[in-house]
C-alpha cells in the first residue's frame, strides 16, 4: 500500500472527460515525476489532490486513510501544499505578505505586525537557500521568474507533508531549475512526497525517482527512472513513437536585413543594444534570467519606450507603442499567456483576430465570412484542439492556447517575429510542432528573434544565439561555438569560448 493513492478517479466538465477511472500513487522520501501532454489529465489529477475540484468518483487514501477534499482549505489542513504554473500572488502587496497571506504576523494587541512578519521571512530564506530577496520588495516590481520563487517559498513555507509542483521550472533560469530540484530532493530526504510536473525531460532525469505517465486521463505506465529510456516515455505519452524532436535548421538564412536595432536603450535596464535580423533567421536570445531580455522585447514591440534606431527592412522607423510594431509587419509572441497573449473570457476566433481586424472589414462592418476563413485556416495549420472557433480560450489546455496566440501573431501576416519564451509550460509534442513551425517561417523568409530559458532548445533550434548579461550583449555565438557550455559562461559574464 503506497503512502499515497488516488483510485479509480473520474471527473468530466460539461461533457468533456478529463480523467477516466485514473490511479496513482506516491510514497514518502520520493520526488515523483507526473508526466503526460496537455489535456492528458496532469493538472486535474492535482487540482482534485488540492481540494480545488471535486472528483466525480473515485477514492483518495493517504496514509492508509480515506481522504475527503471538499475545497482547498482541506487539502492545507492535510498537509498538501501546490504550487500551480499559473501564479496566485497579489502584486500589491510584498513578499513577505505574499508568503504567509493568510498567516499575518499580529502583536499580542491584535496589530499587524510587519518586523516579526520581515524575521519569517529571512529565516525562510535562510532555510531554503535564497538570498536574493527583500521581504519588503512588492510583487509587482519582481520578473516573472522571482515571482514563481516567492510561488513556491509560500508552498514550502507551511512545512507540508505533500508538496505538488505543477510546471514550477516553466519561468525559472538555469540556475533557478537547479535550486528547485535540490529543494525537491531535500523535501523527499526528509521524508516528505513531491510530486514533479515538467515538460523539460532533463530536469525529469536529474530530479526524480519514480514517474507515472498520462494519456487520454488515464495511467498508461509506471516506472523508476533507471527502468526506461527517454524515447520510451515520449512514447508512452504521445501514444505513439516520435522522432527528430529538434528540427533540421536549414540555410535559410538571405542577404537582406530584415530587422535592425542600433544602440537601443530602454531606462536603465538596457544600454547599447545593437543587433541585426536577416530574413530566414533564427537568432536565439539567452542568458540568466532578468539581464534585459525582456526589457529588449518589450522595447522592440512598443511597450516600453526606447531611445536609439530601429530600421525594418533598411528603413528607419519610429515605434511607440504596439500599434506601430503591428503597421511595420512585427509581431510579439508574449511569455505569460494567460495574462499578456490571451483575453481568457473571449472565444478562440475573438483572440485570434483582434491584431488584424481592418483586414477584416467589409464597408463599415466586420466579415463573419472572411473571419471564419482565416480562423479555420489557422486552426488547420497550427493544429489547434478545440470543438470549434467559438471554445472559450480559458477551456484551452495550455498548449492550445499557445498555439492560439502564436496563430493570432501570425494571421497579420508580419515579416519580424519576436518570440519570448513561447515553449515555457508546453508539452513535448506541442513543442515539437512550434520548433518545426518556426523553422518553417524562417524557410518562408521570416526573421525571428527567439528568447528561450532553456539553453537546449536555443543550441537546437537557432542559428545564432546573443548572450545578454547586465543589460548588454555579452557574446555572439555562431557555428562551432553555438554550445550550452559557451552559453553559461557567457551568461556568468564570462568571456572564454574554446
Amino acid at each position: 500500500m503506497a503512502d499515497l493513492e488516488l483510485i479509480k478517479v473520474s471527473k468530466s466538465f460539461k461533457g468533456t472527460r478529463a480523467l477516466f477511472e485514473a490511479d496513482f500513487n506516491a510514497n514518502r522520501g520520493e520526488v515523483h515525476a507526473l508526466l503526460g501532454e496537455n489535456g492528458a489529465g496532469k493538472s486535474t489529477l492535482l487540482k482534485i489532490l488540492s481540494g480545488a475540484v471535486r472528483p466525480d468518483s473515485g477514492e483518495i487514501r493517504l496514509f492508509g486513510k480515506p481522504l475527503r477534499l471538499r475545497k482547498p482549505y482541506d487539502a492545507i489542513e492535510a498537509g498538501i501544499a501546490t504550487v500551480y504554473q499559473e501564479l496566485s500572488l497579489i502584486p500589491d502587496l510584498s513578499v513577505s505578505q505574499n508568503i504567509f497571506l493568510d498567516r499575518n504576523a499580529m502583536t499580542r494587541f491584535g496589530i499587524y505586525s510587519k518586523p516579526e512578519l520581515r524575521k519569517r521571512s529571512l529565516e525562510l530564506f535562510a532555510r531554503e537557500d535564497v538570498d536574493d530577496f527583500d521581504p519588503d520588495s512588492m510583487v509587482r516590481d519582481l520578473p516573472l521568474a522571482k515571482r514563481q520563487v516567492v510561488e513556491i517559498l509560500k508552498a514550502v513555507s507551511r512545512n507540508p507533508e505533500i508538496l505538488i509542483l505543477d510546471e514550477a521550472t516553466s519561468a525559472l533560469s538555469e540556475q533557478r531549475v537547479k535550486w528547485l530540484l535540490n529543494l525537491a530532493r531535500k523535501k523527499a530526504d526528509e521524508g516528505k512526497i513531491v510530486i514533479f510536473i515538467s515538460h523539460r525531460m532533463s530536469e525529469i532525469k536529474d530530479g526524480c525517482d519514480r514517474l507515472t505517465i498520462f494519456r487520454n486521463g488515464q495511467n498508461v505506465g509506471e516506472m523508476g527512472m533507471g527502468e526506461c529510456d527517454m524515447d520510451e516515455i515520449i512514447s508512452l505519452m504521445l501514444g505513439r513513437a516520435i522522432a527528430g524532436y529538434f528540427p533540421e535548421k536549414s540555410a535559410s538564412i538571405r542577404e537582406e536585413i530584415a530587422f535592425e536595432a542600433i544602440n537601443l536603450r530602454v531606462g536603465r535596464q538596457l544600454r547599447d543594444i545593437s543587433l541585426r535580423l536577416r530574413s530566414g533567421e533564427v537568432l536565439g536570445v539567452g542568458g540568466l534570467a532578468g539581464q534585459g531580455q525582456l526589457a529588449l522585447f518589450l522595447g522592440l514591440f512598443g511597450v516600453y519606450r526606447t531611445e536609439g534606431e530601429i530600421r525594418v527592412r533598411g528603413q528607419k522607423v519610429r515605434i511607440r507603442n504596439p500599434r506601430d510594431s503591428i503597421r511595420h509587419g512585427i509581431a510579439l509572441v508574449p511569455e505569460d499567456r494567460a495574462t499578456q497573449g490571451l483575453i481568457l473570457p473571449f472565444s478562440i476566433a475573438h483572440n485570434l483576430t483582434l491584431a488584424m481586424l481592418k483586414k477584416l472589414r467589409w464597408g463599415c462592418f466586420l466579415s463573419k465570412r472572411i473571419e471564419g476563413e482565416v480562423v479555420r485556416e489557422f486552426m488547420k495549420r497550427l493544429e489547434i484542439r478545440a470543438e470549434g472557433p467559438s471554445t472559450i480560450a480559458m477551456n484551452l489546455s495550455g498548449g492550445n492556447q499557445q498555439k492560439v496566440i502564436l496563430a493570432k501573431s501570425l494571421a497579420f501576416g508580419p515579416k519580424v517575429l519576436l518570440m519570448y519564451d513561447i515553449t515555457r509550460g508546453v508539452d513535448i509534442g506541442t513543442k515539437k510542432e512550434i520548433f518545426n513551425l518556426i523553422r518553417e517561417l524562417a524557410k518562408d523568409g521570416n526573421a525571428v528573434l527567439f528568447y528561450s530559458t532553456d539553453m537546449d532548445e536555443l543550441v537546437n533550434v537557432c542559428d545564432e544565439v546573443l548572450v545578454m548579461h547586465d543589460g548588454k550583449i555579452g557574446a555572439f555565438l555562431e557555428k562551432d561555438q553555438l554550445t550550452k557550455e559557451n552559453i553559461m559562461v557567457a551568461s556568468m559574464g564570462g568571456r572564454s569560448m574554446a
